[in-house]
This record gives C-alpha cells, sequence and structure tokens, in this order.
C-alpha cells in the first residue's frame, strides 16, 4: 500500500480527482432540483379529497346516476299522473265535376244538358283533447313507485362504494408519494455522507494519511447514491402523475404531499367493527336488493287484479262542403263533451302472470342468498383486515426502533471510521443498514396506514372520520 502511494502516476491522480468532482457536480445539481421543488405547495389529504369528488370521471359518473335514479323516481314517473293528449285536423278538397242525365228531357222535350261543377271546395276541421286517468291498477304503481324510490337509494349505496374506492386508490397513491418523498430524502442524506466521505479522502489522500483507494471507493459510493436518487425522483414524478390523473388535473402539476400520518386509536376501530353490519356498503345495497324484489313480486301480482280508467274528451268540428248538383254547400259547426270509465280484468292471460311472479319470487331467494353469502365474506374480510392491520402497525413500531438501533450504530460507526479503526467498507455497510432501516420503516408506516383505510371501508367509516 505504500508502494502504491509512492509510486501514483499524478496525472492518473489529476483525472481521478475531476472525474469525482463531476461526480459531486452532479450530485449537486440534482440536489438543487430537490430543493427547488420543495417549494411546490403543499397537496392536503383534505385538498386531494376534495379534487376527487369533484373531478374524478368514476365519481362523476356515478353522480350521474343517481340523478338518473333521483328522475326515476319522480312523482312525473309514477303513472299516478294523469295523462292529457291533444290532436287536430285539417282537410281541404276541390273538385270539378260534369254530372250527366242520360234518358232525360227537359219539359219542352229537349233532352237534358249536362251540369258541370267547376272549383267545388270543401273544407274540414277539428281538434280533440282527450283526457285518461288510471284509477285503480291492481296497485301496480304503487309498488312500483316503491321500487323506484329504493332503486334510487341503491344507487346512493352503489355511488358511495365508488367514492370509497376511487378514495382507496387515491390514498394508495397518496401515501405512495409520501413513502417516496421521504426516500428520496433519505438517499439525499446518504449522498451527503458519501460526498463528505470523499472530501475526507480526499483531504487523508492529500496528507498521506489514505491511499487512493479509499478515494475510488468514496467515489464508487457518491455514483451509487446518485443514481438511486435519481430514480427515486423518476419513480416519484411518475407517481405523481399517477395522483394527477385520479384527481382530473394537469399531468405537470407541481405539489408536495403531507407526509404525517396519524392511527386511529384501536378502541374506536373496535366500536367500527361491532357497527360493520349496520354501515358495511355491500350489506347494505343486499337488502336494498331484497326490498326491490319484495317489491317486484307483488308489481308482478297486480296483474291478477281488475284495473279501472277514467277517460274525458273535448272536441270541436267544422266541415264546410261545397255545392252539389242537388244540394247547395252548408256550413256545420259541431261541439261535443264526452265523459266515460272503463273496467277491464283479465282473467286469464294464459299462464304469463303467474310465470312472472314465480320468478319474482326466486329472484328474491337468490337475493337472500347472496346477502348470507355477503354477509359471510365481509365477517371474513374485516377479522382479515383487523389483523393485517394489527400485525402492520406491529412491524411499523418494529422499524422504529430498528431505525433508532441503525442510527446509534452508525454514529458510532462514524467516529470508529473517522479515528481510523475501521475500514470505509464497514462505515459504508453501516450506512447502507441505515438507509435500510429508514426506508423500510417508511414502507411499514405507510402500509399500516393503507391497511387502516381498508378496515374502515370494511366498516362502513371511510367517509366518516378524518383521515
Amino acid at each position: 500500500m505504500e508502494l502504491e502511494h509512492i509510486n501514483r502516476n499524478p496525472r492518473e491522480e489529476q483525472w481521478s480527482i475531476i472525474r469525482a468532482k463531476l461526480v459531486v457536480i452532479i450530485g449537486v445539481i440534482g440536489l438543487f432540483g430537490i430543493g427547488v421543488r420543495a417549494q411546490d405547495k403543499v397537496l392536503t389529504k383534505e385538498d386531494a379529497i376534495a379534487l376527487a369528488l369533484e373531478h374524478n370521471y368514476g365519481i362523476n359518473v356515478a353522480k350521474n346516476d343517481v340523478e338518473v335514479a333521483k328522475n326515476n323516481k319522480n312523482v312525473l314517473n309514477s303513472g299516478y299522473l294523469p295523462t292529457l293528449t291533444g290532436s287536430a285536423n285539417a282537410n281541404y278538397s276541390r273538385d270539378d265535376s260534369v254530372i250527366e242525365f242520360p234518358g232525360q228531357f227537359n219539359e219542352d222535350g229537349s233532352p237534358r244538358g249536362d251540369l258541370e261543377i267547376n272549383q267545388a271546395e270543401a273544407q274540414r276541421y277539428s281538434s280533440v283533447l282527450s283526457a285518461n286517468y288510471t284509477l285503480f291498477d291492481g296497485l301496480g304503481r304503487l309498488y312500483n313507485y316503491k321500487r323506484l324510490k329504493e332503486q334510487y337509494q341503491l344507487s346512493e349505496l352503489q355511488a358511495r362504494e365508488t367514492i370509497e374506492n376511487t378514495l382507496l386508490q387515491l390514498f394508495s397513491v397518496y401515501y405512495e408519494i409520501a413513502r417516496l418523498t421521504e426516500n428520496e430524502n433519505v438517499l439525499k442524506q446518504a449522498l451527503d455522507i458519501s460526498r463528505d466521505r470523499y472530501r475526507r479522502a480526499q483531504y487523508a489522500f492529500e496528507y498521506g494519511q489514505s491511499t487512493k483507494l479509499d478515494i475510488l471507493n468514496a467515489q464508487v459510493d457518491i455514483t451509487n447514491d446518485s443514481i438511486s436518487t435519481l430514480n427515486a425522483r423518476q419513480q416519484l414524478s411518475n407517481t405523481k402523475r399517477d395522483l394527477n390523473v385520479l384527481l382530473n388535473q394537469s399531468l405537470d402539476a407541481l405539489y408536495t404531499v403531507d407526509t404525517l400520518v396519524s392511527f386511529i386509536p384501536k378502541i374506536k376501530l373496535e366500536e367500527f367493527v361491532e357497527q360493520a353490519k349496520l354501515n358495511n356498503v355491500a350489506l347494505l345495497q343486499t337488502e336494498k336488493g331484497l326490498a326491490i324484489n319484495a317489491y317486484d313480486i307483488k308489481v308482478q301480482k297486480s296483474g291478477y287484479l281488475p284495473k279501472v280508467g277514467l277517460n274525458g274528451s273535448y272536441g270541436w268540428n267544422l266541415n264546410q262542403s261545397a255545392a252539389s248538383a242537388f244540394f247547395p254547400g252548408t256550413n256545420n259547426n259541431n261541439y261535443n263533451l264526452g265523459l266515460g270509465a272503463s273496467l277491464t280484468w283479465n282473467l286469464f292471460d294464459g299462464g304469463g302472470t303467474t310465470v312472472r311472479v314465480k320468478n319474482a319470487k326466486i329472484a328474491f331467494e337468490n337475493q337472500e342468498l347472496l346477502k348470507k353469502q355477503i354477509e359471510l365474506e365481509v365477517d371474513r374480510d374485516i377479522q382479515n383486515a383487523m389483523a393485517i392491520y394489527e400485525n402492520k402497525l406491529v412491524i411499523y413500531t418494529i422499524q422504529e426502533q430498528n431505525v433508532i438501533t441503525n442510527q446509534n450504530n452508525f454514529e458510532r460507526s462514524k467516529e470508529q471510521f473517522q479515528l481510523g479503526r475501521i475500514t470505509s467498507i464497514e462505515f459504508r455497510q453501516a450506512q447502507i443498514n441505515l438507509l435500510n432501516a429508514q426506508t423500510n420503516k417508511n414502507l411499514a408506516k405507510y402500509e399500516a396506514k393503507l391497511a387502516e383505510l381498508q378496515l374502515l371501508q370494511l366498516t362502513g367509516q371511510l367517509l366518516n372520520v378524518e383521515l
């Protein structure tokens, strides 16, 4: 080692130092970019939720579906209101005719001449206003109206499910950005440490206290840390664009996210679990499905009952007829008012109503079976989610302690390295151990938070708590 120090090539040493300085400059430029991005506005969780609720395509489609269901349950679509129909007609005709009288004679015995009628005009106008009202239809429209109300509530639950799923997707991306942001800061610190070690190796080499190998090792570590930082930054940029798509905003929008995470107390989560059957959106949808199928049966049974209707009409007719060979032209005005009632009873429709009632009952039974299946699946999912959340929380606690341990180990290794008691390889290993511990802690933190959000969704509380 001493021989290498004595016989080192000055030109080679100079180029090695220049290359190392170039790496340092690149690292400084990269870190300057990080500092610039740090000035971007902070996109809070509340802001992200508000943007998603307002702009997300899936949520807006779900809102429109709710509006359609709202329109369908309106009284205007219930069949309870009468129908009013107006109609009008106009006819015009003009005739040219020749009337012959064969075998007929005038009083003087001469043959009777032909009679010509030219441009004989006839006109006819009419207008009618008709009203119809179903007084009784076997209660079919009553149950159909109630069914449409249940359908509207079901559409609201479906929209809620869409919102919950979108928010879960939103936070999975949001917290991934937070994790990558913290990882980028950790990598920046690692790069700063490597740069500092490189400078110390340079000074030590200049004063003959170390070899060129120490400089090269530090240079290699700077290169690796710079590449890791660039990759993390690229991954962070890609993930931000993913979030911009979810929020339906410009893909180039710049922002930082909130990396602060708080967890809901366990006693509160246990309360949510106990009330899950009352709030889980999947269970609520199956209950609405049961109610809709129950009304379907009643709607189909209305086909067994008679229907009573009322009708009325008011009309006006004007008939202007042209003169003929035997009669002069006439104008006839006519006004009429009509009222009526009808009773129809389909005593036998070939068995169609019976088949529809049976099928509606089968659909109701299927919905009951589906509800039991979903109840079992939801119980399983909640228990699994609770176990996963508790496990993730324990892992996060362990990783926090692991960071403290590795931080202490790194500080001691740093002291020993500066005193020359350990090699640069041993120091680097302590640095890598600390880096891994910090990134693992970041991963554990956000995995635990996402597990909590999934549990909140299953208990039906995702939209009711402050995230």
